[in-house]
């Protein structure tokens, strides 16, 4: 999700974050980076812990399998959101934004590892929540209407993955609702009070 939301910033909105003088390749540069930080590695972790034994399967179904794999995943996205905080102020100021947007996302994802050591919130609700809230906030906060169309089908992606989420009997609607709500406050409150 971190991915999707910075692909359409960056290349949709760039001047929000301050990129709008950045050369296409270096905007897809750091894209690349923010997807080996918040995908790729995070997976690799995943794994390990399935190798070694220390979850049973990669649907983390027990709320308890859950917990460590969360907490792992907003460390490392604690790291990525430090790396764009102070790293790349050596290249430009505008860090600073993308590093508001990543601390969302890591504080979510923190969220997400303490609930789920009392209740199984839906992390796939917290994901594109917080990529709704964001897109929303930005729109609202810097009247960016060019994103308007990703709103109506992020929109429409979210309601296929929260029923995909209630159909395979991986969350109750409770679960769902909390999730979606989690990230669209954090992401959104962040946006509109933090940049």
């Amino acid at each position: 999700m971190p991915t999707i939301l910075f692909g359409i910033l960056f290349f949709q909105t760039p001047g929000v974050l301050g990129l709008d003088s950045f050369s296409t390749t270096l905007r897809g540069s750091l894209l690349m980076l923010i997807a080996v930080g918040t995908f790729g590695v995070p997976t690799i972790v995943i794994l390990f812990l399935l190798r070694g034994g220390y979850i049973p399967s990669l649907h983390l179904d027990n709320r308890l399998d859950r917990r460590l794999p969360y907490l792992l995943t907003a460390l490392v996205y604690a790291g990525v959101t430090f790396m764009f905080a102070f790293q790349m102020q050596l290249i430009s100021d505008t860090a600073p934004e993308i590093a508001v947007i990543l601390s969302s996302i890591t504080l979510s994802m923190l969220l997400v590892g303490i609930i789920s050591l009392y209740w199984k919130i839906s992390a796939h609700g917290v994901g594109i929540g917080g990529v709704l809230g964001t897109l929303m906030a930005v729109t609202v906060k810097f009247g960016e209407t060019d994103l308007i169309l990703f709103l109506a089908l992020l929109t429409g992606l979210a309601g296929l993955i929260l029923s995909a989420r209630l159909h395979l009997n991986a969350h109750t609607p409770a679960q769902v609702g909390a999730g979606f709500m989690l990230g669209l406050l954090v992401s959104a409150l962040t946006v509109l009070f933090l940049f």
